[in-house]
Formats: structure tokens, sequence, C-alpha cells
């Protein structure tokens, strides 16, 4: 049997009813245990889930990988890459490789009866994944997009419906300049809104044809191919397979192609979402401090409370190491009690959040109308590890004093 477990329990759960100063403190210890990890969870959790939201709408809009032209700035005035390439059969064989879909822009003015606004058109094919939009659509339908006609259906974003004055089957106009000023007539077939502010400003979808024709683009040519693959967290390795295989290409007119990532296309963006990420550390860290100073200050009260323990125990022939395991398995309880609050309280706050979405926030400052939760068992269990382990280190230190009590004293004022 583990005596040093066996005393620790009967001390843990003493019913004895005793008032000490003891008390009170270690019940503040187990409360800033809990709050610490309460805090650690909660702050993971919802830094997790912006960032994943983030992403995911940004990929939505342009995917993971794209394939251009390398002379391409930009703007969305671009150079036409043949739709024929020779490697496109390959890539969309590859392992890790989700979809590959054809696109084609072309900046415009949208101009319902008393309003205009600049916006962007994205052409789209047959092959579009409209998995995106249609989580995010909020009135009508997607549009069908064929090889034998042409449709006049767009799916425009909520903030132009608003600005535009446009609904479902309202048709407007559209101009483009150019050479010479063209206009084109489109229908509303839907309604999308992503939050992400800066893009439901810009984006409409509408048949790639409309764009081709605006270009002078025969129907082999296009601005580029939008690439999603399974895992974000392999698109670094994926851009390079893909640059392995289509960066060396070149055009008939001896440009070359360029491959690029999301993250090469919006940098300052996830330059902010890295931010974020020192800014949770830091958090975290801080937290830690809390966690581990409510434990230290709690064992030192321990101690000190059951000095005349401890004198007796050392006189019936306990060594130090013995007496501070004693204290040391108390303290794991009373923080295994706080880390179980802890997660109690964090995961609640969170699932109400992702349940009931009660924390609201800007979208023109945070591309989100809410704080989104990503839970991640990993993080969770790595959390409650991390903080019973680190804390329980720095408990032996202030467990040392236990060497410095002398049993003749304690005894001698019992």
């Amino acid at each position: 049997m583990n005596t040093e477990l066996f005393i620790a329990t009967r001390l843990a759960v003493d019913t004895s009813g005793q008032k000490t100063i003891a008390r009170p403190i270690l019940r503040i210890s187990v409360y800033g245990i809990a709050l610490s990890l309460a805090v650690m969870i909660i702050s993971v959790c919802t830094v997790t889930g912006f960032k994943s939201e983030i992403r995911r709408k940004l990929i939505g809009f342009g995917s993971h990988i794209q394939i251009l032209n390398y002379d391409s700035n930009f703007s969305f005035e671009t150079k036409p890459i043949s739709r024929s390439q020779p490697f496109t059969s390959f890539i969309d064989s590859l392992p890790g490789i989700k979809h590959v879909q054809v696109y084609a822009t072309k900046p415009g003015i949208m101009k319902s009866k008393d309003e205009i606004l600049g916006a962007i058109v994205k052409g789209i094919d047959s092959d579009f994944d409209w998995s995106f939009f249609l989580e995010n659509l909020i009135e009508g339908d997607s549009f069908q997009v064929n090889d034998s006609m042409v449709t006049d259906k767009v799916l425009i974003s909520n903030y132009m419906s608003k600005l535009l004055g446009l609904k479902v089957d309202d048709r407007f106009a559209m101009y483009f300049i150019d050479d010479r000023p063209r206009g084109r007539v489109f229908s509303v077939s839907g309604i999308y809104q992503t939050s992400l502010v800066e893009f439901d400003k810009q984006f409409l979808l509408a048949d790639i044809k409309h764009v081709q024709s605006l270009n002078g683009w025969n129907e082999d040519q296009i601005t580029g191919f939008e690439i999603l693959i399974d895992d974000y967290e392999d698109m670094d390795f994926m851009a390079e397979t893909v640059f392995s295989v289509a960066g060396l290409t070149f055009n008939p007119d001896g440009s070359k192609l360029n491959v690029v990532s999301i993250r090469d296309t919006y940098p300052q963006i996830f330059d902010w979402l890295g931010l974020i990420d020192k800014n949770v550390w830091v958090l975290l860290g801080l937290m830690l401090l809390v966690s581990v100073f409510n434990m230290v200050s709690g064992l030192l009260i321990m101690i000190l409370d059951r000095t005349t323990m401890i004198g007796v125990l050392k006189s019936l022939g306990s060594g130090n190491p013995f007496i501070r395991n004693v204290f040391l398995y108390q303290a794991g309880y009373l923080m295994i009690k706080g880390l179980f609050w802890g997660n109690l309280l964090g995961l609640g706050i969170c699932l109400l959040q992702h349940q009931f979405k009660f924390i609201t926030l800007n979208p023109e400052s945070y591309f989100l109308a809410f704080v989104p939760v990503n839970f991640n068992g990993w993080h969770i269990v790595l959390l409650n590890a991390g903080v019973l382990i680190i804390t329980l280190i720095f408990l032996l230190l202030p467990s040392q004093v236990i060497s410095r009590i002398d049993p003749a004293r304690t005894l001698a004022f019992k």
C-alpha cells in the first residue's frame, strides 16, 4: 500500500470540521487553477476557431493554390493562359488534391437605378465547386453553367444586394471600361453572405463565357486554375509539388506559368493571424504563472498548517522524501479538482458560444460576425497535462521547506 498516498487522501477528505486558516486559502488556490485553465481553454478554442474560419473563407474565395500567368500582377485584369495544359490530369490525380477548377476575372461597375458599385466578376465554369457559397447562401440558389449556352444568372453578396437594392430575380446592368465601354445585363440568381466584408464588397460569380467574351478571349483561354487540397497543413508541400509540375511550363507566347498559394496572395491577413498566435502564447504563459503561484502559495500554507503533523511523522522515523510526497500528493489532488472545474467552466462557455453565438464581432474589423469556436481534443489534453506537470515541477522547490522543520521544536510547542 502507498502510505504517502493514504495519508494525503485522509488529509484531502478531512471531515473533522476543524476550522483552520489553510482551508479557505486552499479553496482559493483551487478556484485560481480552475479560472486559469478555463481562460486557457477559451483562448485556444476561440483563436484556433477564428484562424480556421478566416482561412476557410479565404480559401472559399480563392482556393488553396492557383496556377496563372507568371506576368499577371495582383490586379484582376489578367493575361490569359490555355485551359488545355498537359499537366491538368496529372495534378488532378495527385494524392491530397481535392479538386481543380478554372476561373477568369474581370473588373467592372455594377449599376442599379440609384446606385453604382465597383466589383469583380469571377467567371466560373461547369467544374466549379459550389460547396463554400452554398454554405453561405442566404437567398435564392446557385446557377447552372454549361457548354451549350451562356447564362446571365449571377450570384451577388448581401452587401451588394443592400447597397444596390437588388433582390433575387432582379436584373441589373454592369459596365466594363476597356478601349471602349461595354455593358452586360445580369439577373440575380442568389445572394450570399460570408461576413468577409472586403471580399463581399467585391466578388460576384458569373458564367466564365461572359469574361472570355469581354476580354476578347477564345473558349480555351482562362485566367488560371484553382486547386483545392484535402489538408491546409500540407499546403506548402502541395504548392511545391504543383510547381514542380506546372511551374516550369511555358505558354506558346514564351511566358511562364506561376504557382501561388493563398498565403502568397493575401500575406497581410496571414501575418495578422500569425500575430494572434503570439498573443495567445503570452496569455497562456501568464495563466500558467497564475496557476503556479496559486499552488506554490497553497502548498506553503499546507506545510505551515501541518507543522505539528510533520514533527510527529519525523519523530516516528519518516524521512523528508516521504513527507514531501504526502504534500505533493495532496497538492496533486487539489490541482486535479481545479482542473476538473476549469474544464467544466471553459468547455461549457465554449459550447454555449458554439451553440448560441452570443459573443458577436464587427465583421468590418474582424471578418466575422461572431466569435467562432474550434474544439480539438488534443489541445485540451495538452493544456491539462501541461498545467499539471509544470505546476508539480515548480512545487518541488517549496516542498523543500519540510527539510527545515525540526520535530523537537514543533512538538515542544504542541
